[in-house]
C-alpha cells in the first residue's frame, strides 16, 4: 500500500525519525478496520436478540426491517 503524505506533515515527521511511521499507519488503519467492522456487526439486524425473538415469534419482516 502506498499513501501520500501533505508536504507540510512529512516535514513533522521527518522531526522525528525515532517513531517508525509505518507502524504508526498500520496500527491507525487496524484500528479503523476493526472499528468498521463493529459498527457493521451493530447495525446487522439479525444479531440483536430482540429481532431475532420476534423473528422466531413469527413477526412480519415489514415489521422489523424497513424496506
Amino acid at each position: 500500500m502506498t499513501i501520500a503524505i501533505p508536504k507540510e506533515v512529512h516535514a513533522i515527521m521527518k522531526k522525528y525519525p525515532e517513531i517508525k511511521w509505518s507502524q504508526v499507519a498500520r496500527g491507525a488503519v487496524e484500528e479503523k478496520a476493526r472499528y468498521l467492522e463493529e459498527i457493521k456487526k451493530e447495525k446487522d439486524p439479525l444479531r440483536h436478540a430482540g429481532y431475532k425473538k420476534l423473528a422466531d415469534e413469527g413477526e412480519d419482516a415489514h415489521k422489523l426491517f424497513k424496506f
